[in-house]
């Protein structure tokens, strides 16, 4: 069973230090970089670790990722990693099958602070509410304003459906999945089974074109890479999940319709023998003094609000999250270990 170390607020950095670094040579840094760039473009299965919080103790999670079968996807996914936009983010929906997460923070009512379980923060007299983070806008200012390139492959649709052209890039990626057209022959353990890290599409049901780059290079449309394509299946933003079920599938969620590009290392030891059990045993402590607990709570929340276009965001499409609020699941940071 893995330690279970108390939370502990990130150690400052050594200003001096860093002096230190930026004074290396600039050719030298240059080829660090070079190299860093290839491995990221040539490894096949990079990792990362995603680090929850819950109760006040740190759970680490290793994945294993697959560019073989999502390239975008996982390039994506690694890209939002680098920038720390995942930390403070909150595990919006949790059941016993699926750890859903994000896209969302859970926030002070009272002052409408971020909570991270950070040093001096206590649930105690606590009313959090949960909050849709603005992707676009913060992708956006993470560009611009700090010199990040996101990779895209879903633009604002012009020219024409036989002679598509880029329009704006709208900071997302064609979806790799069966349903969205696209096929891949899985590894034996990238599937959608127990362990499986998914990237999730909110219903959008838009008929808006964009022009779109098919993750087949062209070779199922003709030899052209670029199509024009509805919005609906073309959209991931930063949702994911992480499967915890022994079915492969369900209604609802599945490996045709969400994207799998990647795999938990160490399931059992990590997740089912760490933070699940973690959720289980403070379930069961307070179901003997209330048995009518309840770990999560119910939330309707109108989805897409902050999307790009008026017919996705217009407020018709909703959804209900069983949030963990009174205990919440908090992302603490998601690190790329292995490039």
């Amino acid at each position: 069973m893995p330690s279970r170390q108390a939370y502990q607020e990130a150690i400052p950095v050594n200003k001096k230090l860093l002096r230190r670094i930026g004074a290396v040579s600039l050719s030298a840094v240059l080829g660090a970089g070079a190299l860093m760039m290839c491995a990221g473009c040539t490894s096949t299965h990079p990792e990362v670790r995603i680090t929850y919080v819950f109760n006040s103790v740190e759970y680490e999670v290793d994945y294993v990722l697959s560019r073989n079968d999502a390239p975008r996807t996982v390039q994506h996914f690694i890209e939002l990693a680098e920038t720390g936009y995942y930390e403070g983010m909150c595990i919006h929906d949790y059941t016993s099958s699926i750890l859903l997460g994000g896209g969302y923070r859970l926030v002070e009512e009272e002052d409408g602070s971020v909570f991270t379980y950070a040093k001096g923060q206590t649930l105690e007299n606590s009313s959090l509410e949960l909050t849709e983070a603005d992707y676009f806008s913060e992708i956006r200012e993470l560009e611009e304003k700090k010199n990040y390139t996101f990779t895209q492959s879903v633009w604002e649709a012009e020219g024409t459906d036989s002679k598509p052209v880029k329009g704006n890039g709208l900071y997302t990626v064609y979806g790799e999945f069966p349903d969205n057209q696209v096929t891949t022959e899985y590894s034996r353990d990238n599937r959608h089974v127990r362990g499986a890290l998914v990237m999730y599409f909110t219903d959008k049901s838009s008929r808006e074109d964009v022009t779109v780059e098919r993750a087949d290079g062209g070779k199922n449309n003709d030899g052209e890479p670029l199509q024009n394509t509805n919005y609906v299946n073309n959209s991931a933003t930063s949702l994911f999940y992480t499967w915890l079920s022994s079915s492969a599938t369900n209604e609802t969620y599945n490996g045709d319709k969400y994207c799998v590009f990647g795999m938990a290392k160490n399931y059992n030891d990590q997740l089912r023998d760490g933070l699940l059990e973690a959720i289980s045993d403070y379930i069961d402590e307070q179901t003997e003094i209330n048995e009518d607990y309840s770990f999560t709570v119910s939330n309707e929340m109108a989805l897409n609000k902050y999307e790009f276009f008026d017919d996705v965001k217009k407020g018709d499409k909703k959804a209900t999250f069983e949030t963990p609020t009174l205990m919440p699941i908090i992302i603490r940071s998601v690190k790329v270990t292995k490039y």
